[in-house]
C-alpha cells in the first residue's frame, strides 16, 4: 500500500444511510415505515447502489446501519458495503438492539488500516447513542477519527458533545464526523474543532429530497487543512452524504492507503 503523499488529500465521507431505506417524500416515513422492522427485497439493491458511491472514498462513517437482523435479512450492512465497495477494513458498533428485529449500528469503512478502534456509549436520557474512536498512524501525531450519531434532544445532545470534547482534547490531528442532529453553529460553540466548509457556509443534508437543515458534519482540528467539502446529491436515504477532503500536516504519522481494487465494478 502506498504512503499518503503530502499533496494527496484523505477523502472522508459521512452518511446516515437509514438502513438502506430509500426515502424521497415525508409520506414515505408512513408508507415505508414497516421496512424499519421487516425485510424488504429492495434493500439489497439499494445497498449495492450505495457501494458504488462509497467506493470512491478512503474513510467512510456510517450511521443507522444494521449489523444483521430480521429487517436486513440477516445481512451485516457494514460488512456488505465493505465487500461490495472493496474496503479492506470495516467495523460495526451495535448501539441499540431490538431483539432479533433490528441491530442499530455505526459503521466504519476504511482503506487505511486502523491501529485501534474503541467503542463509546454516549450519555443521555435514553440509551442507544454511541461513538467510535478510530486511530490511524503512529506516535503523538497520529490521526484520530470519531464517528458519532447524537441525540435529537438538546439536553442529551449537550452531554454528548461534552463527552466528544473530552475525546479529542489531547489530539492534535482529530476529526469528528457523523449525524449530529443539530446545526453547525451549535457545534462550533461546543467543540474545539473547525467545521469543514466553514461556519458561514452551512451545508444542508436533510431531508434528502429538499435539503434545508445542516445536520451531518465533518469537524477537523485546526492543524488539518480542508481541501474540499460538499454535499453529494445522492438521495437513497432521508439524509444526503457529506464529503470532505483533508490534507494531513507534514509531521503526521505515516499513513498508507489501499487502492480501490481493480476488479471493482460499478452497478
Amino acid at each position: 500500500m502506498p504512503l499518503l503523499q503530502p499533496d494527496r488529500p484523505l477523502r472522508l465521507l459521512t452518511y446516515n444511510m437509514q438502513v438502506g431505506i430509500e426515502t424521497a417524500r415525508y409520506h414515505h416515513y408512513l408508507t415505508r415505515g414497516w421496512r424499519h422492522v421487516l425485510p424488504c427485497t429492495q434493500r439489497e439493491r439499494n445497498l449495492q447502489r450505495m457501494a458504488a458511491l462509497l467506493g470512491d472514498y478512503d474513510i467512510v462513517a456510517l450511521q443507522e446501519a444494521d449489523a444483521g437482523s430480521v429487517r436486513s435479512m440477516h445481512i451485516n450492512q457494514v460488512e456488505f458495503l465493505a465487500r461490495e465497495a472493496g474496503f479492506p477494513w470495516w467495523y460495526a458498533q451495535i448501539n441499540r438492539q431490538l431483539g432479533r428485529f433490528a441491530r442499530h449500528s455505526l459503521g466504519l469503512l476504511s482503506r487505511v488500516e486502523p491501529r485501534e478502534i474503541t467503542e463509546h456509549r454516549l450519555p443521555g436520557l435514553l440509551p442507544g447513542r454511541g461513538a467510535m474512536s478510530v486511530r490511524f498512524g503512529e506516535g503523538s501525531n497520529e490521526l484520530v477519527v470519531i464517528i458519532a450519531h447524537l441525540a435529537l434532544g438538546e439536553s442529551s445532545r449537550n452531554q454528548q458533545l461534552a463527552y466528544l470534547r473530552g475525546l479529542v482534547a489531547h489530539h492534535g490531528n482529530a476529526v469528528i464526523m457523523g449525524d449530529m442532529n443539530c446545526r453547525g453553529s451549535i457545534l462550533d460553540a461546543r467543540l474545539p474543532l473547525e467545521l469543514a466548509g466553514g461556519i458561514n457556509n452551512p451545508l444542508a443534508t436533510f431531508p434528502s429530497w429538499r435539503p434545508r437543515h445542516d445536520l451531518d458534519h465533518v469537524l477537523v482540528s485546526p492543524a488539518l487543512q480542508t481541501d474540499r467539502t460538499e454535499v453529494i446529491d445522492y438521495s437513497m436515504s432521508d439524509h444526503l452524504p457529506l464529503a470532505s477532503d483533508i490534507i494531513l500536516p507534514a509531521d503526521a504519522g505515516e499513513i498508507s492507503v489501499a487502492e480501490k481494487p481493480p476488479l471493482y465494478s460499478e452497478r
